[in-house]
């Protein structure tokens, strides 16, 4: 099993560690519950150095992103970030990622952790038709085992941030990012993160991580900052309707069938990949539609348990579904068939040979 920069200090402060896209992560420090709230009222920090960081470069660079994923990366401005995914060829997702620019021919592209493989294969196939080659000094590499990233949330995150840094940065602006020291090492700082209680995400190199753990508690103490594992990052990510790959989308789902039609841009001159097959589903409809639900009656839908119509029809599946810590309900997300999917529908989710009672809801849930 792989480690990142930070295992042993999860490892000190009594985490309850697991396997995790082949790392050793922490799952769990003080409770899920406990922690999910810290987040949403205080400041949490999550090691999410397994996470995978590819760059993209030259002349040719736009152009690729442009037919390998399908928002319009030539909005773009440098120090914008983008979130975007890259269809597969067969009207499924390769996966779900950020897209950073750095300047009009360097940009940054931050993929999930059970993919990096899949991804930069894909990266660089099509890769091939524009010219670029991959490597070390290349136009394409992957740079993954090399970079580490905490992310900082909540909302005292950014107070706690600013204390590492010399230049203003709490008043930075949703999804933009800024090269700049953080605790004296050179770092990006990315107004980002996975849970919608605010913050950041701070990617720094392998040698530089333990200078930035240390300083972080050390701003991070008198404010409460607490260490968050990734049992609160799923549920931080689902009461605010975010898809995990995997999960609520994956290599056969479309992005207009998972709700991603808003990072789906049909504009002239982007042959994006499986665009004639989004642009026929947008036009056609969607069979089946990834939605939001609570439970009414009391019980907590799981990954896979079936979706069913108040009468016991089969409609869909679960793809993420827990206990809130914040509603104190069942809730989650699922594929069910379109003429379900309207908010304030009544479904069932069967558990345990029982029809339970629920209701398909707007996203996001808080």
């Amino acid at each position: 099993m792989k480690t990142t920069v930070f295992t042993q200090h999860h490892i000190d402060a009594g985490a309850k560690m697991a396997e995790f896209a082949g790392y050793n992560m922490p799952i769990e420090f003080t409770g899920i519950n406990d922690e999910h709230l810290c987040v949403r009222e205080h400041a949490g920090v999550f090691d999410v150095s397994h996470m995978g960081e590819i760059w993209v470069k030259g002349p040719k660079a736009l152009d690729l992103l442009q037919r390998i994923t399908t928002n319009d990366v030539a909005k773009l401005t440098d120090g914008k970030v983008q979130y975007t995914c890259m269809p597969n060829g067969r009207g499924g997702i390769v996966d779900d990622l950020l897209v950073y620019r750095i300047d009009a021919q360097t940009y940054l592209l931050v993929v999930n952790a059970a993919n990096i493989e899949k991804d930069w294969n894909h990266i660089c196939t099509e890769g091939k038709a524009f010219g670029m080659e991959a490597g070390h000094g290349k136009e394409l590499y992957n740079a993954s085992d090399e970079i580490c990233q905490l992310a900082v949330q909540g909302p005292l995150a950014m107070k706690i941030v600013q204390k590492m840094c010399d230049e203003p940065v709490e008043q930075m602006e949703y999804y933009t990012f800024r090269n700049l020291k953080v605790a004296g090492v050179d770092a990006i700082l990315s107004i980002t993160g996975y849970t919608g209680a605010g913050g950041c995400e701070i990617y720094v190199a392998n040698e530089d991580g333990e200078k930035l753990w240390q300083a972080l508690w050390q701003a991070g103490k008198e404010l409460g900052l607490q260490n968050i594992g990734l049992g609160a990052r799923d549920t931080l990510r689902l009461e605010k309707g975010f898809c995990l790959y995997g999960n609520d989308i994956d290599d056969t789902t479309s992005p207009i069938e998972a709700g991603l039609g808003w990072i789906t841009k049909f504009v002239d001159g982007k042959e994006f990949i499986d665009r004639a097959y989004m642009e026929k589903l947008k036009a056609e409809g969607v069979e089946r539609k990834l939605v939001g639900f609570k439970m009414i009656d009391r019980g907590i839908p799981r990954h896979g348990y079936t979706i069913a119509a108040p009468d016991g029809t089969e409609i869909g599946r679960v793809t993420s579904g827990t206990m809130s810590p914040c509603m104190k309900i069942g809730f989650g997300m699922g594929y069910v068939k379109a003429a379900y999917a309207k908010p304030g529908t009544e479904i069932a989710v069967v558990v345990r040979d029982r029809l339970l009672k629920a209701e398909v809801v707007k996203l996001p849930f808080v």
